[in-house]
């Protein structure tokens, strides 16, 4: 991992530890549950994590293991039809080309199996996408087991999220949209929940651009994570899975942003084709505050950890 140059958040990463040991039973994971039976066709150690390839009923899985043996699939592909979207909040994430039909740059951080940096290449073949992954291990295995394409428009860097982009802003990149979708196989990354990181973000966003953030409704994070997100983006929109955990959190540069403009007939089909319904996706978005406003917010120097440790 690239080191930062501000203290505040290298302090931040020591505390990672701490957190780790402290997140058990806290947090209703979102992601696919997986039978102990699955069958295990790859292993692999990382300087992070083992990550797993398991396969059973059809479904092709990539998991992380950790320390405290929480397991939870990071990316799935239904092997009898691999168009098919499995994870539901994949289906929100969509959702953005209601705001931004043509996008031509996508920032996506968290590769996972690159099953969405695949269906955004497909549905928008013009579009330059950069995908972020601290982990090599998971892009080679997301490139043998998941299909995941690179070419000349869609292209892969292997560097912490943060670091990445600090220096996209350094650089005065400007992205269309951009994807937050890291998981650490215990949670997202911490430097990646705060005040400071958000801000950078929203500075990378063009003046229509839209950012997608797949976060977890049942965590006791959720409050100070909405306000966050609320603090640097003013309005949210919202989508709830309908079964599982997670929540997709819809942020823009334009606070008043609205994202249910008409989608074009051609989207509809081309969801479909993904085994996405629209209607029901759409309705599944609000803008309802159903957080506390008041909560704290997360910065650099009030960390998760600290947090878990004073709810406790």
């Amino acid at each position: 991992m690239d080191s930062y140059s501000f203290q505040s958040v290298t302090t931040s990463l020591f505390n990672t530890k701490s957190m780790l040991l402290n997140f058990a039973l806290i947090v209703f994971f979102g992601t696919i549950s997986f039978s102990v039976t699955a069958k295990q066709i790859h292993k692999e150690r990382s300087i992070y994590r083992n990550v797993v390839i398991t396969e059973e009923d059809n479904l092709r899985c990539m998991r992380f293991e950790t320390r405290r043996k929480q397991i939870t699939n990071q990316a799935c592909i239904d092997l009898q039809d691999e168009q098919r979207l499995v994870f539901e909040y994949s289906h929100g994430v969509l959702a953005g080309y209601a705001l931004n039909p043509a996008p031509k740059r996508v920032l996506i951080i968290g590769l996972g199996g690159g099953i969405l940096s695949n269906v955004i290449q497909q549905i928008s073949p013009e579009a330059q996408i950069v995908n972020v992954e601290i982990d090599p291990v998971v892009v080679k295995l997301a490139r043998k087991y998941f299909g995941y394409r690179e070419n000349d428009k869609t292209t892969t860097v292997i560097k912490d999220g943060r670091v990445y982009v600090k220096r996209a802003l350094i650089k005065k990149q400007q992205f269309d949209w951009i994807i937050l979708d890291a998981f650490n196989g215990d949670y997202i990354p911490e430097h990646l929940m705060t005040l400071e990181f958000l801000n950078e973000v929203k500075g990378l966003l063009s003046e229509r651009g839209i950012l997608s953030a797949n976060t977890f409704s049942g965590s006791r994070l959720y409050d100070y994570e909405s306000a966050t997100y609320q603090r640097v983006f003013g309005k949210l929109h919202i989508f709830n899975a309908p079964t599982k955990g997670n929540r997709v959190i819809f942020a823009s540069k334009n606070s008043d942003f609205e994202l249910f403009p008409p989608l074009p007939s051609l989207f509809r089909d081309t969801f479909a084709h993904y085994r996405v319904n629209v209607e029901q996706t759409m309705q599944r978005i609000d803008d309802e505050i159903d957080w506390d406003t008041n909560s704290e917010i997360l910065t650099d120097q009030f960390s998760p950890a600290n947090l878990l440790k004073q709810a406790d």
